[in-house]
């Protein structure tokens, strides 16, 4: 493998090694801190972090706001104050070394306040912001504010042509580094766009070489791209660096931080990612915020996969093929589906699956009598984690809705990312991972399910494994 060369990242020389910032409980100071001391950029995640008490132990985020937008601000208030803790915590662990970066969601609820909160809170301990997840226009402005460099999340050229068009040319000196998350391999939410086929990967390299070339076309020729997605052990990218087509370049590492001694996942998690195989990493869309996202196909995710397959369309009156009325309540409305419709659902409904929920499609899902009030009972409960959601039809505007019906083939992502982020059944909660995590059963590195520190991990990927 050719030489890895160090990089400016953030201001500083450091190794061309990125820590993937993960949300919620997933990627924190300790994680982050090792990461750094290791001499590379270590990424905390800003997406509800946790806060620690006098004695160490995790402050549950309980709501008590009677309203969402009372919740929303204590979400707010959680946010801010676990993001300075993790910040404190990561440059403690840092030793000075490496930089630290804090990566959040531009849809995640309140971003910008929290951004502002925990950057003020934590002056001169975050040397970069990392945002995606949408178009963050204003985060360069909120990054120069704060005199921190700030790193867009792409998956195209066009996307980061549009931001800088209207936003990222007034504010170029603080632009860090452009990050390429390549949307069919990445771990968490990705960038898929309506253009793109879910079921057709391409390579990311001439898609990287185009991101470079309008990079390069505004002057950015020493601007490093950071690959993310898809990268496992360095020998397979050899032939990007010193590569001019790509220009300088980093590489950032999502999926094999989980598996490390400082890693905050449960043991339980660490263990069901030894025992990976290889498609046990499902690209769905589920998630309430719209993306496609990648987790581990478990029994959370059949669950979700069962609830959309139990589906009929329907109308309000008799048009075309929806001829037959059916109720499904003795004393419910009425709805008109086509004859072959009606027989599946009585065929569901008589398996336990009684309950008929509307969704903004104009069709209907059946659920069990329990299940359907889980379901109310999470959207009723929510705190407004997204800008915008799907399953409860919150939005942060100022009627606090989406004027949409809220959608019950999603579901809360808060509540089952802090579960499975604190210690919850895996197999009943969203577990993200990046596609390339069955490696971790045939790497001999994890022989014996041998769990590393992070600067060992970092070791091993300097000389290409």
């Amino acid at each position: 493998m050719k030489a890895l060369n160090p990089i400016i990242l953030s201001g500083k020389e450091v190794l061309p090694l990125v820590e993937g910032g993960k949300g919620i409980a997933v990627t924190n100071g300790s994680s982050s801190g090792a990461w750094a001391a290791a001499g590379g950029a270590g990424t905390f995640s800003g997406v509800n972090a946790d806060a620690r008490d006098d004695d160490g132990n995790i402050i549950p985020q309980v709501y008590s706001g009677r309203s969402r937008r009372e919740r929303h601000e204590e979400l707010v208030a959680y946010g801010i104050a676990g993001g300075i803790q993790q910040a404190r915590e990561a440059h403690e662990r840092s030793g000075g070394e490496g930089r630290i970066h804090m990566n959040v969601l531009w849809e995640m609820g309140g971003c910008e306040r929290i951004l502002h909160g925990i950057l003020e809170g934590a002056k001169g301990l975050v040397h970069g912001v990392t945002c995606g997840a949408g178009m963050p226009y204003r985060l360069a402005n909120i990054a120069a504010e704060f005199g921190v460099y700030y790193y867009p999340i792409v998956s195209s050229g066009r996307a980061f042509n549009a931001l800088w068009k209207r936003s990222y040319s007034k504010v170029s000196e603080w632009l860090g580094g452009v990050v390429y998350e390549d949307p069919w391999l990445a771990g968490g939410h990705n960038g898929l766009s309506n253009s793109e086929d879910p079921e057709k990967p391409e390579d990311p390299y001439p898609r990287v070489a185009e991101l470079r070339r309008v990079m390069n076309s505004y002057g950015l020729h020493n601007v490093p791209v950071i690959m993310a997605g898809g990268v496992w052990c360095l020998r397979e990218w050899d032939h990007w660096l010193d590569n001019p087509e790509i220009g300088p370049v980093a590489f950032q590492f999502g999926t094999r931080p989980l598996l490390t001694r400082e890693s905050p996942i449960s043991d339980q998690w660490k263990q069901r990612l030894l025992t990976l195989r290889e498609g046990d990493v499902y690209l769905n869309k589920f998630s309430p915020t719209g993306f496609y996202s990648s987790a581990v196909r478990n029994d959370y995710l059949r669950e979700m996969i069962g609830r959309s397959e139990r589906q009929v369309a329907y109308a309000v009156e008799p048009v075309g093929e929806h001829t037959v009325e059916f109720r499904p309540a003795p004393r419910g409305p009425a709805y008109y589906v086509t004859p072959a419709d009606r027989i599946r659902a009585e065929e569901w409904m008589a398996d336990g699956y009684s309950e008929a929920l509307k969704t903004p499609d104009f069709t209907l899902v059946f659920e069990t009598p329990d299940r359907s009030k889980e379901i109310r009972k999470d959207q009723a409960d929510c705190m407004g984690c997204l800008s915008q959601c799907q399953f409860s039809n919150w939005a942060t505007n100022e009627k606090f809705s989406t004027g949409r019906k809220a959608d019950p083939r999603s579901f809360c992502i808060q509540k089952t990312l802090m579960s499975a982020g604190h210690g919850g059944d895996i197999e009943n909660n969203l577990m993200f991972a990046g596609h390339n995590a069955y490696r971790f059963a045939s790497d001999p590195f994890y022989s014996n399910g041998f769990i590393p520190t992070v600067k060992e991990l970092v070791d091993r990927i300097m000389i290409g494994d």
